[in-house]
């Protein structure tokens, strides 16, 4: 079997995986969490990327490939900075904020905290699995869009006109794109599936 080239992206518990092979688009998959998209794939996966942080810090915020990422997008509210790893392990806002800002001496955002179960989950399950590892990277859907395009999108991807203006940068990229899309919504047709939208981060960076 060919290695496979897994894209996903995780919402409210829900993570959304689209395989590639060299050869192009190969299926859609809807799983429950990080340890059963590893389950699926671990045997013939070449690399799995994720729209989740991968690496937390422990006493720095926002992370050198955040602030990167920042300035690459021009600045864009896309990037929400990860908390460190202690702040994740916190149930409430206020709890997680104080430990955040304590340690890093900035704020917590809501939309990070938000999330904070989530990158928790990833955490451990990379801290734990070794073999894990090599084979998860961390991606981001603006990045692409970005490096697609030669230019940050100029429209939310939440709205009409942003999901247009995404696809025509997709098709431009690669005119076996438009269908993909279509061939992974028709494989997730009756699973709730993540939405298009990323939390955003309205926040100052230091």
């Amino acid at each position: 079997m060919s290695d496979y080239y897994v894209g996903s992206v995780a919402r409210d518990g829900v993570w959304l995986a689209v395989a590639y092979t060299e050869a192009g688009y190969d299926h859609t998959a809807v799983v429950g969490g990080v340890g059963e998209l590893w389950t699926r794939y671990e045997d013939d996966a070449e690399r799995i990327a994720i729209d989740v942080p991968v690496g937390l810090e422990s006493t720095t915020a926002p992370r050198a490939n955040e602030r990167a990422a920042f300035e690459f997008l021009s600045g864009t509210d896309a990037i929400v900075p990860a908390p460190v790893r202690e702040a994740t392990r916190k149930q409430r806002y206020r709890t997680a904020a104080r430990v955040h800002e304590r340690k890093t001496d900035s704020e917590l955002s809501r939309a990070a905290f938000e999330r904070a179960h989530l990158v928790n989950a990833v955490d451990d399950f990379l801290t734990t699995i070794d073999e894990a590892q090599p084979i998860f990277v961390e991606a981001h859907p603006e990045l692409c869009y970005r490096a697609f395009a030669g230019e940050p999108m100029t429209e939310q991807p939440a709205v009409a006109a942003g999901y247009a203006e995404r696809m025509r940068t997709l098709a431009e990229f690669d005119r076996d794109a438009p269908p993909t899309v279509q061939s992974v919504a028709e494989a997730t047709a009756g699973h709730r599936v993540p939405d298009s939208g990323r939390p955003r981060c309205r926040r100052r960076w230091r």
